[in-house]
């Protein structure tokens, strides 16, 4: 499973840019684009875990469990 808050989008949501030729990785928690090793966390990959490993994903869950919410941050896996 990897991160909740990871999206990839076709482009950004300036409409002067072209679409992206790829998709890109783009973290929700943050609200930006990430660079491809930063979604290799998001994703989990090479040993590496989410909710252990980013420090973006971790302030956003320590903020949700500040405001009452979880530590899993919860929503749709991406």
């Amino acid at each position: 499973m990897g991160c909740p808050y990871l999206e990839y989008r076709d482009g950004s949501d300036d409409p002067d840019r072209e679409p992206f030729d790829e998709p890109r990785a783009y973290c929700t928690a943050a609200d930006r684009f990430v660079q491809p090793m930063r979604a290799d966390i998001c994703n989990d990959r090479y040993d590496l875990v989410h909710d252990r490993d980013c420090e973006i994903y971790r302030a956003h869950a320590d903020d949700g469990e500040n405001a009452g919410g979880n530590r899993t941050a919860g929503g749709d896996d991406a």
